[in-house]
């Protein structure tokens, strides 16, 4: 009873980049004002998600993890759970105006400098772009740490940085130390590890809702970019099988994710299981469909929709109600 696949409320958050475009492009219904992300699937006490339906309703993720630890996450997140944490968040985020340029810390700086918190590596799948859409992501071919600095100093930060071209369907795997920044035109899905930490660099000389600059935190970003990540590209898909009607290629892959993109044909049915050792996220970036457990238990899954699949759920099936592209995470 106390195991099925959980789909949550999500929390949203109005940071003063965002847009309406997840009212306009994928018709969620938005409270008023400007929506940067919409958190899917998150621990993180900042804005933990509550589970929709079933036994679990109006629960929260992180008071599910406590009652249920390994059954919900697997044996492979023994990390997490010592640090009674959810592994992973899920985000989707409206660019419609560019974020402030920024790098995220490795496990060892966060632990020691943000009072336990975990560091951030992400993956960005692009779910829309608009015409000549860029991101920021490492830095170009000569950049030193002192080139940097001085560039920060003289306000020409932008002749540091590698913009990368993207479109809809994009990968981009966010390691931490990763120098990067969503610029105004795209829309993805993110998924990360459960940290919120950011170190900012540039924030394009705008005022925050407060009438005043927002923070930078020049110091700590020096001390955690990677300054070897020259002009990056974008992921290459690694095929992993395809039969049926189905297409599943790998797009990140890391010490605490692993993420595939799933293509459907209309109708086709990818029959999955979760033995224990790890749950499983799946999304609809593009499509509609339905996750159904062996015990006739069954949810569907429109556009830009996820589902936590625990790691004690056994047998589960998703079909196709039309061509649809997913994607699946989880643990490696």
């Amino acid at each position: 009873m106390n195991i099925y696949p959980l789909t949550f409320t999500p929390q949203l958050r109005d940071y003063i980049w965002g847009g309406r475009n997840l009212e306009k492009l994928y018709h969620r219904e938005l409270p008023p004002g400007n929506i940067a992300e919409s958190w899917e699937i998150s621990g993180h006490p900042t804005a933990a998600t509550v589970v929709e339906r079933g036994v679990w309703a109006g629960q929260s993720l992180p008071q599910v993890l406590l009652a249920l630890g390994e059954k919900l996450v697997g044996t492979r997140a023994q990390w997490a759970l010592k640090r009674h944490k959810f592994p992973l968040l899920v985000k989707l985020l409206d660019a419609n105006r560019n974020l402030s340029v920024q790098v995220h810390p490795r496990d060892e700086y966060a632990l020691a400098h943000e009072n336990g918190e975990l560091g951030k590596t992400e993956m960005w799948y692009v779910l829309h772009a608009e015409p000549g859409a860029q991101v920021i992501f490492g830095v170009k071919k000569g950049v030193t740490p002192d080139s940097f600095r001085r560039a920060i100093e003289n306000n020409t930060l932008e002749t540091q940085l590698h913009y990368l071209p993207v479109k809809a369907g994009d990968a981009i795997f966010v390691e931490a130390g990763s120098v990067h920044a969503l610029l105004k035109g795209t829309v993805v899905a993110e998924i990360q590890q459960n940290s919120d930490v950011t170190y900012r660099v540039y924030d394009w000389g705008r005022l925050g809702a407060d009438g005043k600059p927002r923070p930078l935190h020049v110091r700590q970003a020096l001390e955690v970019i990677n300054f070897n990540q020259v002009e990056p590209a974008a992921v290459t898909p690694k095929l992993v099988a395809q039969a049926d009607g189905i297409t599943r290629a790998e797009i990140s892959r890391c010490d605490y994710f692993v993420v595939e993109k799933v293509s459907l044909a209309a109708g086709a049915v990818y029959r999955g299981e979760t033995d224990g050792s790890t749950m499983e996220i799946w999304g609809t970036v593009s499509g509609t469909c339905e996750l159904s457990a062996t015990d006739g238990d069954s949810v569907l899954l429109p556009t830009i929709r996820f589902c936590l699949v625990p790691a004690a759920q056994g047998e589960f099936s998703i079909t196709a109600k039309e061509k649809s592209t997913m994607l699946r995470a989880y643990l490696p």
